[in-house]
């Protein structure tokens, strides 16, 4: 594995790469910094205690903040899990590099940031999930879960060799970098490792070191638990709702058995369902798998006993496992954040190591009744983004400008001192970093999400959004409208679309909306092209 880690080429100042980017002068490149991207996997703000949450307590995640920029206003273009990991790799919108949904590969010989530095003469990592369907390439050493991976006992593939570890996840992938950092460390070259947990992806099993807390807490409901979604079809429609789209087994970790007993079998699960909830249960070991039955032993004791099953009630019951399952994941994360922060200490590394922890997306902690992503409403819309880096970010700065997950490749690219290639669409956020943000910053963002009919049912829809306002029109199989006063109403409840007090600002979203599609290179043409290649590819709606 040594061996490997070395492999990669150190080009000389101002020989253009393989992807035509120049290199900075040697004098200027002589303290370039080490780069450490952690991403997790739908990750909400309101889980991060440092976004003012009021459901748990992340303290190294607050270090971070407290020691570098939390960005208020930081936005995916796309927001499911592949789309979103092709936008870091390649700073390209999702029409533009290819991956517009989960069902597409990522084409590993297309330009991306990793290349571009290793070509700079960094030594490059790719370390957790990776969820592209291909192998990943650019990295001189890789060590990735195939496909969405297991909590417990995972596997994963290391530079194209199968392999099973013994331990939980996320304390796994953090050795892991810990291990290869510690080895990149000696060598003359700078590094960049992308850092891509697991958790808190669904099904929310959280690790040995977490199995009992927040057995006493009990979590604020959201304003908008029991959404009726007027005026919002597309809401309506979709399948993300806790209440009827929740599994018990799998998803809540109530055995099968159970379920059956409940008599809510197979109305709630299905066989595939108890199939999931056994096989994570059986990569467990014996020792493994005794916490775990004890420590869910009274939830099983208070499914069995609930009276009423069909309720509000009950609904809140869910609400309360799924927050306990899913900020237990967010727990250990944190820890091993923290473990990876006084690795760095230790060492010497803090001054000249940028550290940026995002996710790939927002996620719906029981918002409009939901669990999932998907949609450009606020809350999978929005993901965190703390970003630190002593020499250049001010400790404990708040940021509020709008800014992209389109934007890390550039960024990257920019304290690499690699001049950024012109098919990148994002800006660097080094001046924003630096507290310097140019005057010819943008005042709004584009989005669009193409997965439908599929999964959670979530229709195609595409739209805009500054700093108040969002305008979205869902597309394909409907044609509908919404536009939400985010001052007026931050939780998007309202669709204001035919307020006629609106009726101006609508018009101006419109057109600066039809503008941005221009620039980026987006259009109704693609999309229907990308409707018909969906269909051909076999999915149709009565699938789902």
């Amino acid at each position: 594995m040594n061996n490997r880690l070395l492999q990669g080429c150190c080009l000389s100042a101002f020989v253009v790469g393989s992807f035509g980017c120049k290199t900075a002068p040697e004098e200027e490149k002589a303290e370039k910094p080490n780069i450490i991207y952690i991403m997790t996997d739908d990750h909400a703000n309101r889980a991060l205690s440092c976004y003012g949450g009021d459901l748990i307590e992340t303290p190294n995640l607050d270090r971070l903040a407290e020691e570098g920029m939390r960005f208020n206003h930081s936005f995916v273009t796309n927001s499911i899990s592949a789309p979103s990991r092709a936008t870091l790799l390649t700073g390209q919108y999702s029409h533009k590099n290819g991956v517009i949904d989960n069902a597409k590969e990522f084409d590993g010989s297309q330009m991306t940031f990793p290349k571009l530095l290793r070509d700079a003469g960094y030594q490059t990592a790719m370390i957790g999930k990776w969820h592209l369907k291909s192998e990943p390439t650019g990295f001189d050493y890789w060590k990735v879960l195939p496909g969405q991976g297991s909590y417990y006992n995972p596997d994963f593939i290391e530079m194209g060799e199968r392999m099973r570890d013994t331990g939980y996840v996320t304390d796994l992938i953090t050795d892991e970098v810990i291990n290869w950092i510690d080895q990149a460390k000696g060598k003359e070259k700078p590094f960049c490792v992308l850092y891509h947990h697991k958790a808190p992806h669904r099904a929310w099993w959280p690790g040995p070191d977490h199995l009992n807390t927040f057995d006493d807490k009990q979590f604020p409901e959201p304003e908008t638990l029991f959404d009726d979604y007027e005026d919002r079809k597309a809401a309506e429609a979709a399948l993300m709702e806790i209440d009827s789209n929740m599994y018990l087994s799998s998803d809540l970790k109530v055995k099968p058995e159970h379920v059956k007993q409940s008599g809510m079998y197979p109305d709630t699960d299905n066989p595939e369902r108890f199939q999931a909830y056994q096989g994570s249960l059986d990569r467990m070991t014996e020792q493994q798998k005794e916490a775990w039955n004890e420590a869910y032993a009274d939830r099983q004791q208070e499914f069995l006993e609930f009276d009423d099953r069909t309720g509000n009630d009950f609904v809140r019951w869910k609400y309360q496992q799924y927050m306990e399952d899913y900020l237990r994941c967010i727990a250990g994360v944190d820890d091993n954040v923290g473990r990876l922060l006084d690795y760095l200490e230790e060492n010497d590394m803090k001054e000249n190591t940028i550290i940026v922890y995002t996710s790939d997306q927002g996620f719906y902690l029981g918002e409009h009744g939901w669990f999932d992503k998907r949609f450009m409403y606020e809350e999978s819309l929005r993901m965190p983004l703390l970003v630190r880096y002593p020499k250049e970010v001010e400790a404990g700065s708040v940021n509020e400008d709008i800014v992209l997950n389109l934007d890390f490749a550039p960024t990257f690219l920019d304290y690499a001192g690699v001049e950024k290639p012109e098919q990148m669409q994002g800006r660097s956020l080094r001046p924003v970093l630096k507290g310097e943000t140019p005057p010819n910053w943008r005042e709004s963002m584009y989005y669009h999400y193409y997965e439908y009919p599929a999964w959670h049912a979530t229709k195609r829809h595409y739209g805009i959004r500054t700093d108040r306002y969002k305008l979205i029109h869902f597309y394909y199989d409907i044609d509908e409208w919404e536009f939400y006063d985010l001052e007026e109403d931050p939780n998007e409840l309202n669709n204001e679309i035919d307020n006629p007090k609106y009726e101006e600002t609508i018009k101006m979203l419109k057109k600066r909306m039809e503008d941005l599609r221009e620039k980026f290179g987006d259009s109704e043409e693609l999309s229907q092209k990308y409707i018909e290649q969906w269909i051909e590819s076999g999915h149709t709606e009565s699938q789902f």
